[in-house]
């Protein structure tokens, strides 16, 4: 199932319109946030002071994470205020024009997971599944898209020549003969 999803030019075309749907709901909410005087301050005080618990019990579901927005994102309230706009608008552009297209959709199911740990639901699941399938697709979600020049050029740019020897490394270690 998964080399199909990852190969076949027919789940290729339909890549299309899951990456531009999805693209356009982070594009949207990048540019409300972009143009609307964005302030994460009000989200983060809600998810430290109502976190996710356990109903019987109340013990924190996640504790690291009510500790990180405590303890580091809040006290960095600013640099989020650029990171979370600027990172939704470019999750956004990458998914519909299909430029970098698997990096596009890990980082927007990160920004989704990040979402639902802090106690949003809304659309966050919704996403959660659409960008999932985008990201086990890989490359041939941008098949049609940015990818098919982007990537080879990545590709090539990425490859170096093994000192003293006539194969080519790739960074992950791996031989190519010429």
């Amino acid at each position: 199932m998964l080399a199909w999803l990852r190969t076949n030019k027919y789940v290729a075309i339909l890549m299309i319109f899951i990456r531009v749907y999805l693209g356009y709901q982070w594009i949207e909410g990048g540019w409300h946030k972009l143009t609307g005087g964005f302030d994460a301050a009000g989200f983060l005080k809600n998810a430290i002071a109502n976190p996710i618990a356990d109903k019987t019990t109340h013990e924190l579901v996640y504790p690291n994470f009510v500790y990180f927005i405590e303890h580091f994102a809040m006290p960095n309230v600013k640099l989020f205020n650029i990171i979370i706009p600027i990172g939704e608008f470019l999750v956004g552009a990458g998914l519909i024009l299909g430029g970098l297209t698997a990096a596009a959709a890990f980082f927007g199911l990160l920004m989704n997971f990040m979402f639902m740990f802090a106690g949003t639901l809304n659309t966050n699941p919704w996403l959660v599944l659409l960008g999932g399938i985008v990201l086990f697709a890989g490359t041939n979600a941008g098949r049609y898209g940015l990818d098919y020049y982007l990537l080879p050029l990545l590709r090539k740019a990425l490859k170096h020549k093994k000192p003293g020897g006539g194969e080519t490394m790739t960074p992950i270690g791996t031989a190519n003969a010429h």
